[in-house]
């Protein structure tokens, strides 16, 4: 807020004595001292008013986002039905194996084993 130095606090208070004399001085003091209270009281509800509102906004956006993604895994859940639903159930079946073709069978065969040297 207002920074104000501790000279800057003395003539200030040397200004206003001056001006109110020394009777009317500690009631303007008290005045001011209740007023800068209520400004103060009323700042820090305002900036906590405007956090509870930055906190609703955040809690709407998320859930905005979480409908969105709940909606995204319905439609993917609803398209996966559908199909299922047109193949009549073959989704789920498993796929039968396929026979590996001549390179993949060549590569994968054993090596014939060597005998050891000079053994029986």
């Amino acid at each position: 807020m207002i920074e104000i130095s501790f000279g800057k606090l003395v003539l200030l208070a040397l200004i206003a004595l001056i001006v109110l004399g020394p009777e009317k001085l500690p009631g303007a003091a008290r005045t001011a001292g209740a007023l800068l209270r209520r400004v103060r009281t009323g700042w820090d509800s305002v900036r906590a008013e405007v956090e509870r509102e930055l906190q609703v906004e955040e809690i709407k956006r998320q859930a905005r986002e979480a409908a969105a993604h709940a909606e995204a895994a319905q439609s993917e859940l609803d398209a996966t039905l559908r199909k299922v639903r047109e193949t009549g159930g073959d989704v789920m079946q498993p796929k039968p194996l396929q026979a590996p073709d001549e390179t993949t069978a060549a590569n994968s065969a054993t090596p014939p084993r060597e005998t050891p040297h000079g053994g029986a």
